[in-house]
């Protein structure tokens, strides 16, 4: 007997808004490196940095579905839900499942160093960050690699979980991209319509998020 399914409001707008905004902005990076437009780069690793620290502040004190608290599970549950994932069935999960939770964890740590990597790659080569004379030249070679191989690594956690979407899409039977469109999802009606975080605390956040990108970009 089919269960009948309800729409349940999944993703808030602050959420959608940081993943599509977060895409626009790497492709972004990607050509604006790409062509050289070095200063169009490091506006664009900037406004990617505030970004990313919202979705930090918002992964603590946002919507349900959006808080880490919710949606980091135990490696063993991350294992046992992979080993399942050719299996079509029908989508029940409210939020991240253990396996996507820890894709969106691998993607925010990536970025957040990606850009720090970049402003002070950027100071260094400008001479503007006030603790370019501090660190040692061995140190600042360092970081400048490293922001290369964070690249590199970003994306490859980009096409993982690309991958991964198609394979929900294709195997799963399961559309992952829609609700993150639209904000709902078709579910079962017993399953519980999870908590949304206003407005407001998402402008105090994005603020407090732009400022701190802001200093970071000065004094890195």
């Amino acid at each position: 007997m089919n269960q009948q399914l309800f729409k349940i409001r999944v993703w808030d707008l602050p959420t959608r808004v940081f993943h599509w905004g977060a895409v626009a902005l790497v492709i972004m990076a990607y050509i604006t490196w790409r062509f050289n437009w070095m200063d169009w780069h490091v506006r664009v690793g900037e406004v990617l940095l505030a970004l990313v620290l919202f979705r930090i502040l918002w992964g603590v004190c946002g919507s349900d579905t959006a808080r880490f608290a919710r949606f980091i599970a135990s490696p063993r549950q991350g294992a046992h839900h992979l080993a399942h994932l050719l299996r079509r069935e029908p989508d029940q999960q409210v939020g991240h499942n253990p396996a996507g939770g820890w894709m969106v964890v691998l993607l925010l740590v990536l970025l957040l160093a990606e850009t720090l990597t970049g402003l002070y790659v950027n100071n260094d080569v400008s001479d503007e960050g006030p603790f370019t004379e501090l660190v040692p030249a061995a140190v600042a070679n360092a970081i400048t690699a490293l922001h290369a191989i964070l690249w590199d690594a970003l994306l490859a956690a980009i096409v993982l979980h690309l991958m991964a979407i198609l394979t929900y899409a294709f195997a799963k039977g399961q559309n992952l991209v829609q609700p993150m469109i639209t904000g709902g999802k078709m579910l079962p009606s017993g399953v519980p319509q999870p908590h949304m975080a206003g407005a407001v605390r998402a402008f105090v956040l994005s603020a407090c998020s732009a400022l701190v990108a802001a200093a970071l970009a000065r004094w890195l």
